[in-house]
């Protein structure tokens, strides 16, 4: 008798618990919470997170982040440094560098030109933030946006620098940020994913560095919690739409039966990927009817259009990501993340900034006014920023009309508004080159922690046992920012 003719021999652990009382017991127990959670009443934070969570009373609801992939310069945006004028053409001193690594792309540079930005600043609103002329718009509601200029990184180039912001880990194959909050609080709209990616291509750059679906991944966590991305178009998700000829009650019979055979399977293993399997065929077929409607901004008036500017209309456009995370907003997804791309200028920064800047500035400061007059400013948390910064030097030749930035982990600027964070701030301080930090410091560990106490989590008790180890999304570090909290 061999195992190829007697399948008895194929006994595997999980079928042996599957085939006895532990399996059974264990399998009951699982059916009957579901049941109870799917018969109570949806509860105001949400459904389908853990119990206990929020772990308190939380300032947001909901994560809209912009994030702008390729590193925008703090330098030419956000970190005025007037004192570069003077130094322009003059070698950054060893005592400000300090030694700190560079890339590959500058390590082997005879010199260190500082490079002065070319665009001017101007102090705006009653808190009197610094800002560029390339961004007017921004400047327009900044008093309702906190600034970190002392936002910190370990990575240096930009896959694990993106990857860190997202996961908390510089190797991939972590949970993302915005799988944390569906695995931690679940969702308010059973018609839509908790998390949802949206990207777009920018002007400045457009053969940037790509963006992997794994950014948006669930890693280890179950993968109902992974990011769901939209594409622009017609079909803003893949396989959505019923093949020709297909009604929709035949789909239902066919997904019926379909979730019947899923549920022998469920019995037969316990393999929990088996429930999240029948979960999301569900979630599929309502979004058949959620998506459609959330996607049509034929029904938007012209004010709106006017307020997120001329590509608004334009499906797969930054502008038109920002409505439609609006839009996402208002229907209670979770955790909306736009990603960007386009921000990285080693080289002609004076001509290819702007273009990036048009894309971004007045459809980023559109959504704040647009959430505030509608009242979700307060319970929604917005973040803008990259994921590192860029050098007070230039990178290659410093010439009358050009010059580029190489990648600068150590200090850079982002900001926040809305849910749980103090607005008209500015917070932290870096030196005279925007080179080190001198006060307040903030991590990524601590960006984490910090956007997670706003949604009432404490850091530190969301976690994921994996490989017989507790993860969290802060590893086992971060700090909540506690100067920056309303």
């Amino acid at each position: 008798m061999t195992p190829l003719i007697d399948p008895r021999l194929h006994l595997t652990r999980r079928q042996f618990f599957g085939r006895t009382g532990i399996g059974a017991a264990a399998l009951t127990a699982l059916l009957h919470r579901e049941s109870l959670a799917a018969s109570a009443p949806i509860p105001a934070t949400g459904t389908g997170g853990l119990p206990g969570l929020p772990h308190f009373a939380p300032k947001a609801k909901r994560v809209i982040y912009l994030f702008q992939s390729g590193a925008p310069s703090q330098l030419d945006l956000f970190d005025y440094k007037p004192g570069l004028a003077q130094q322009h053409g003059a070698d950054l001193p060893d005592s400000i560098r300090q030694g700190q690594r560079l890339t590959g792309m500058t390590a082997t540079q005879e010199r260190f030109p500082i490079a002065q930005t070319r665009f001017k600043f101007a102090q705006h609103g009653r808190s009197g933030a610094w800002l560029s002329e390339l961004l007017p718009h921004t400047a327009r509601v900044a008093d309702d946006l906190c600034f970190i200029k002392t936002m910190q990184t370990e990575a240096i180039n930009h896959d694990p620098a993106i990857t860190f912001f997202q996961t908390g880990a510089q190797l991939a194959g972590r949970p993302s940020i915005g799988s944390w909050a569906s695995y931690g609080l679940g969702s308010e709209n059973q018609d839509l994913p908790a998390f949802v990616a949206l990207l777009s291509n920018g002007t400045g750059n457009p053969n940037d560095q790509p963006l992997y679906d794994r950014l948006w991944g669930s890693g280890f966590l179950p993968t109902k919690h992974q990011g769901i991305k939209f594409r622009s178009g017609t079909d803003p998700v893949l396989f959505l739409s019923n093949p020709a000829g297909l009604k929709a009650p035949a789909r239902r019979r066919m997904l019926d039966d379909l979730g019947e055979l899923n549920r022998i399977q469920l019995a037969e293993y316990g393999d929990p990927e088996i429930a999240t399997r029948i979960a999301q065929y569900e979630l599929a077929y309502r979004m058949q009817t959620s998506v459609p409607e959330l996607t049509d901004i034929s029904g938007e008036p012209e004010s709106t259009f006017a307020l997120y500017g001329p590509d608004a209309r334009r499906p797969g456009t930054y502008a038109a990501n920002c409505l439609l995370a609006r839009r996402l907003a208002e229907r209670g997804v979770r955790f909306i993340q736009l990603f960007h791309r386009g921000w990285d200028q080693h080289t002609k920064l004076p001509t290819q900034l702007p273009g990036q800047c048009r894309d971004t500035d007045q459809p980023s400061a559109a959504l704040i006014q647009d959430l505030k007059q509608r009242g979700l400013l307060d319970d929604t948390l917005v973040v803008w920023g990259g994921e590192f910064g860029r050098t007070a030097y230039c990178q290659g030749k410093l010439t009358a009309t050009d010059y580029g930035r190489d990648h600068h982990p150590r200090c850079f600027t982002i900001w926040l508004a809305g849910g749980g964070i103090r607005p008209g701030l500015t917070y932290g301080e870096t030196d005279d080159y925007s080179y080190n930090i001198v006060r307040d410091p903030v991590h990524v560990h601590d960006l984490h922690a910090t956007l997670l106490h706003c949604l009432g989590i404490d850091h530190t008790r969301l976690t994921f046992k994996y490989q017989g180890r507790h993860f969290r999304l802060t590893d086992v570090h971060g700090q909540v920012v506690k100067g920056i909290l309303a």
